[in-house]
């Protein structure tokens, strides 16, 4: 059976490769054991067998998506009979609706939910400071990731783990950046258009459009979903100052979760409100600096001081919000866990603006100009993106 024949047999459009087959089953009073030929062992409740019958009365065919719902059979459900076929499949006769479920070994395995297997696919971030990313940030030439699906597989991996990327050779034309971006998906609008550029103008709607140092911060952090990826690329940089710095949010942290405990759970529990307006938009959104998700693991870090409005929690946790946010900044003007460096001409950084801290020097006008364009991608687009390129490359066999 090939790739496609396996996708279509799980009714999904991501193929399941066979790894290991089973080899018993054991059935209890609300789940079946599956013993592989690996001796890993996965229990599957019947009722979680039944949700997720692949046969063409349950998903539908052509969009593969599910048809069935789970409330249209009793919460007791159980098999009438299960085993084994010769090609590996585990077949299911429920006591309810005379219905029959068969399971792909490969779609089945990849869903095994014990904790130790649940635990090894979490996605964990490659955290990163100075002394690591210096010798680590993830580079590539623009030309390679727009002709070759395994080379941008890579770098979108990279880009994924540590948060930020360099593309070198974009050029230096205005919307040299869309050959890259085009290669991951469509751009992200904002009250600063879809491309925007990055210069000094006389009747600025942002600190981003003069020549004052911009410190630490998260773009759009006023906004409901800031955007995930960022794109600044570099037209002209021939002023003096204007050097970049870059923090690892996630780092800072997870750095206050080990060493500062108490100011890690009030800059993560404790909300505060960021407000950005001009004559002609006014968006304001309340919440932590930290996010978490249910595990506790951070997902997401909003900071701009710059456009913070006054604080205002119940007086017990007024001073304790300070405290822990002034612990989070001055951990981010730590020299030891900042990447400094200088864009040059051509050249384009892309980061997480959900984890990474982004800020720029001030620089002089009279020596010479600074112009970059950036854009946005939203994180769910590049996620998608990588998931696309990872079921080509499985299809494909390499």
């Amino acid at each position: 059976m090939n790739a496609v024949e396996s996708t279509l047999e799980v009714a999904s459009f991501t193929p399941y490769p066979i790894t290991h087959h089973p080899i018993h089953i054991e059935l209890h009073e609300e789940s079946m054991t599956v013993t592989w030929d690996h001796q890993h062992k996965s229990e599957y409740h019947y009722l979680w067998l039944r949700d997720n019958c692949h046969c063409p009365e349950c998903i539908s065919t052509k969009t593969r998506e599910q048809v069935f719902e789970i409330c249209d059979v009793p919460y007791t459900i159980k098999p009438s009979n299960a085993y084994i076929t010769d090609d590996h499949r585990i077949v299911v006769d429920w006591d309810y609706a005379d219905h029959t479920s068969k399971y792909h070994p490969g779609w089945l395995l990849s869903h095994c939910y014990s904790e130790e297997v649940v635990q090894s696919k979490q996605w964990k971030p490659i955290l990163w400071d100075k002394e690591r990313i210096t010798t680590e940030l993830p580079r590539a030439k623009s030309s390679t990731l727009i002709q070759s699906d395994e080379v941008l597989l890579t770098w979108l991996r990279d880009l994924r783990d540590y948060g930020i990327g360099i593309v070198s050779d974009v050029g230096t034309e205005l919307g040299s950046l869309k050959a890259v971006t085009d290669r991951i998906a469509f751009m992200r609008e904002s009250n600063y258009g879809t491309l925007f550029d990055v210069t000094t103008t006389a009747k600025a709607n942002t600190s981003a459009n003069t020549n004052i140092r911009l410190p630490l911060h998260t773009d759009l952090s006023a906004r409901e979903l800031q955007p995930g990826l960022q794109f600044l690329h570099c037209l002209v940089n021939d002023a003096t100052g204007g050097e970049s710095i870059y923090v690892d949010g996630f780092k800072i942290a997870e750095y206050m979760r080990e060493h500062h405990p108490e100011e890690f759970r009030d800059l993560s529990t404790i909300p505060m409100t960021f407000n950005n307006k001009d004559p002609y938009c006014d968006y304001n959104y309340r919440s932590t600096v930290i996010a978490t998700d249910s595990n506790g693991e951070v997902t997401e870090v909003r900071h701009a001081n710059f456009i913070r409005v006054p604080i205002d929690v119940p007086a017990h946790q007024t001073m304790a919000l300070y405290k822990a946010y002034q612990c989070f900044i001055r951990l981010t003007r730590e020299p030891a866990f900042q990447l400094f460096f200088r864009l040059t001409a051509g050249e384009m950084v892309v980061f997480d603006n959900r984890r990474v801290l982004h800020a720029r020097n001030a620089f002089d006008l009279k020596t010479g100009m600074r112009q970059l364009q950036g854009c946005y991608i939203d994180r769910d687009e590049f996620l998608s993106r990588i998931r696309i390129l990872e079921r080509s490359t499985t299809l494909s066999g390499s």
